[in-house]
């Protein structure tokens, strides 16, 4: 028994199959390691399938008008991306690259789809994460619309407490590291901007910075600032969902 078996049995999505239909899906999948910064897979090439991370980090990128990069999220160890190989036959329309060390298992869009009929519950799963991160994307785009500079800043914050927010004794600890440079890229400003209104939230008080590691001091100030209700954590949702349907949300 190889080691797909056990990354596949691991991701949410999957975790209610049989272990003769996750073997079955096992023996069709491919496996991948790549090292940092490497190509996942680009624009226009064909969707034969979705990804699981097994472990490391990808992000997910759309490339500007002008040749910019525009990261749209990042997909964590257990989480799959490209779920709309399964209900489209278009190409790719952005390209995936890997943050770190990663190892990733394809598994191909015929056996899945052969799956997905016996198990009703992938596709009720990979719908609500395509709706999820539709959401995402749209917010994103109102904010980039109508939000400053500094507003826009504190939703991504808000964000990434939800996927990667931990409660510490001085805050809440963001367990991703992102350069100024990502931040600008999700944002859609410059990585100048993100570094002068980072300063000045730290020299406010809601939040601490080292060595690219954020601290968020004063969450529910932060929050109110844009008119948001206060994120709820991972540790604390995964204590809500005890008895409910799966959480499939993948990239933030």
């Amino acid at each position: 028994m190889s080691d797909n078996f056990w990354f596949i049995k691991k991701c949410n999505l999957f975790s209610h199959l049989s272990a003769a239909d996750v073997s079955g899906l096992e023996s069709r999948s491919r496996m991948r390691k790549l090292k940092r910064g490497e190509p996942v897979y680009l624009p226009h090439e064909d969707a034969d399938g979705i990804i699981l991370v097994a472990e490391g980090r990808v992000k997910i990128c759309h490339t500007t008008p002008d040749g910019k990069q525009s990261i749209l999220g990042f997909v964590d160890s257990g989480e799959i991306f490209g779920e709309l190989s399964l209900v489209s036959d278009q190409p790719r329309n952005e390209y995936a690259e890997t943050t770190e060390k990663t190892t990733l298992v394809l598994l191909p869009k015929r056996e899945l789809m052969i799956v997905s009929q016996k198990y009703p519950s992938i596709g009720l799963g990979v719908s609500k994460l395509i709706g999820l991160r539709r959401q995402r994307v749209e917010r994103r785009l109102r904010n980039l619309l109508f939000r400053s500079n500094r507003e826009r800043i504190i939703h991504l914050l808000l964000e990434l407490t939800e996927k990667y927010g931990k409660r510490v004794d001085d805050g809440v600890h963001l367990g991703i590291r992102l350069s100024h440079q990502d931040m600008a890229s999700i944002i859609g400003s410059t990585r100048e901007t993100v570094t002068v209104v980072l300063g000045q939230l730290q020299s406010e008080g809601l939040l601490t910075i080292s060595r690219r590691r954020l601290t968020l001091t004063a969450l529910e100030a932060l929050a109110q600032e844009v008119k948001e209700a206060c994120p709820v954590l991972p540790e604390e949702r995964a204590l809500m969902d005890v008895g409910a349907i799966p959480n499939f949300s993948g990239n933030f």
